[in-house]
């Protein structure tokens, strides 16, 4: 089996993505000149801080409140891992490797898949951790429809427990990044976290509230809108761990607020930090940030179905009359993390030539582009739809545009109608957005595919899905690079949409916080996470 090469959440979840786009339009901080460098992004490195210690409480500030803890319910959580763990995870190159399982193969180029499980695993409540659990709750992603991992359950065309250790996966077609499924943060859809059966099949039991996992906490209380505290797992099936006695999770929706928690000693670590806290957190001798720029970021959606964006001729004005660097100094005081393409420039699946094929800054030619679209009868102006924190950005975009000679009309939204404007009714000429991803699957297929979830622009280009079919089926690494490649440029001489600058999301800590071991995307396993108190 080749390692699957995959994203770490995606960042197309659209309360997530919004918000994110909201807190990204504040102040980054004083005096940063170019972009921020990665730091630890997925942790420090095993053995680097010393012995651990155990024992101790954690307190986390999160910028949302928790939704549900049921995994067939659409919601980001911090917490989830705590609690349930995953059958695979990602490790720091994004391949997906054998974690609560040993591992997840086929050997008929990926319809038939067997996943094994570890030997004396048990949920909180005792109960194994065995074959029939596991397909119990695939089963219920199947079943519900509106489970963000029911695009992946839907494909299993049967499955059966073979034996008290092994599942047995038939797929409907061919999914070389099936084991992406079982990896997955719970936002962006999780077959991995399993709930014990026996909870599932208790009368009365409510596994959104009360969930029982086999992660390295167990579930004590919740109460919305203040906290949620679990507590370590003594039955845990890594031996050793975890370090910690006690963790308590608080939501702290409002960005200033989180910052300021961490950097007075409040709580210990802040989630949700985007580029204003970012340099901040950085500059801060007491605290510790963690951070790596992923593929995508935040962008622009053109409406490919409206005037005058379904015409290739403003598209192309459009960015040719963004001048990046006025905007990194206009609007991330220097920090700007430039993005012109979808990937980043080295992944194995980037074409270097889709970033030459990117329409430069060129005003002159911006101007005779739209001149030459006016005179066939067009009216090159439009409406930009954003959120109330981007009033500077949009107002940047506003003069680049009239400089072109085109009129750029904006609408303000709070993030609920932001969300049901572009997300769901996708009444929109142009709009921003954000997406980040480690890996091209399953992003870029809801993205890009003409029928894809997060194609809120309404691109299509049927070599593209074509591709994203071919890239998401095979099981040879070398043919799944080429037809992201060939996406990648094809995207680009299409200008689908208009990348700028890369994410910024990060998580900060106290000094004496240690272990820390997350995603590129904040999302964390906390079974080596200690204090060094």
């Amino acid at each position: 089996m080749r390692p699957v090469r995959v994203p770490f959440r995606r960042a197309a979840i659209a309360l997530l993505l919004v918000a994110a786009l909201a807190a990204c339009g504040q102040t980054v901080g004083s005096g940063s000149s170019s972009p921020v460098a990665p730091r630890d992004p997925y942790g420090a490195a095993a053995g680097s801080e010393g012995t651990p210690k155990d024992g101790g409480s954690l307190v986390l500030a999160m910028d949302r409140d928790v939704v549900s803890f049921d995994p067939t319910v659409q919601n980001s959580n911090a917490v989830a891992t705590a609690i349930y763990d995953s059958l695979m995870r990602f490790n720091d190159r994004g391949e997906v490797v054998p974690y609560l399982a040993e591992g997840l193969t086929s050997t008929d180029g990926g319809v038939t898949w067997t996943l094994r499980l570890r030997d004396g695993v048990r949920f909180h409540d005792g109960t194994p951790l065995d074959a029939s659990a596991v397909v119990a709750n695939v089963q219920r992603h199947i079943d519900t429809r509106s489970s963000p991992a029911n695009r992946f359950a839907r494909l299993i065309a049967a499955m059966r427990a073979v034996d008290p250790r092994t599942v047995e996966f038939t797929l409907s077609r061919p999914l070389g990044d099936f084991p992406v499924a079982f990896a997955q943060p719970l936002n962006t859809g999780s077959l991995g976290m399993i709930i014990s059966p026996t909870e599932l099949a208790r009368p009365g039991a409510d596994v959104a509230r009360r969930p029982v996992g086999a992660g390295p906490f167990r579930f004590v209380e919740w109460q919305p809108g203040s906290r949620v505290v679990v507590e370590r797992n003594a039955d845990y099936w890594q031996p050793g761990l975890p370090h910690l006695d006690r963790m308590e999770f608080r939501p702290l929706t409002d960005t200033e607020s989180r910052f300021a928690s961490v950097e007075n000693g409040d709580v210990d670590v802040s989630f949700g930090a985007y580029n204003q806290e970012l340099v901040r957190g950085a500059e801060n001798p007491n605290l510790r940030v963690y951070y790596g720029a992923a593929n995508g970021g935040e962008f622009l959606y053109f409406n490919h179905t409206r005037a005058p964006f379904d015409d290739p001729r403003m598209r192309e004005a459009f960015v040719r009359a963004i001048d990046m660097n006025a905007l990194a100094l206009a609007e991330y005081r220097g920090s700007l993390a430039k993005a012109v393409t979808m990937f980043t420039p080295g992944a194995a699946y980037s074409d270097p030539g889709a970033e030459a094929a990117w329409p430069t800054f060129d005003q002159a030619r911006a101007r005779a582009l739209v001149d030459d679209y006016r005179a066939g009868g067009g009216d090159p102006g439009f409406l930009f739809v954003t959120t109330q924190n981007r009033v500077q950005f949009a107002e940047f975009l506003q003069a680049q545009l009239a400089a072109v000679g085109v009129d750029m009309k904006l609408q303000f939204y709070d993030l609920a109608q932001f969300s049901s404007a572009v997300g769901q009714s996708r009444d929109f000429q142009l709009a921003q957005w954000l997406t980040t991803f480690e890996n091209p699957y399953p992003s870029v297929q809801t993205l890009l595919r003409s029928d894809g979830t997060t194609n809120y622009g309404n691109y299509a280009n049927p070599k593209v899905d074509e591709l994203l079919d071919l890239a998401e089926s095979t099981t040879d690494e070398a043919s799944r690079n080429r037809a992201y490649q060939e996406v990648e440029l094809l995207a680009a001489k299409d200008v689908s949409h208009m990348w700028f600058s890369r994410s910024y999301l990060s998580t900060i800590t106290r000094n004496d916080v240690r272990g820390m071991d997350r995603y590129l995307t904040r999302d964390m396993f906390y079974a080596t996470t200690w204090l060094d108190r």
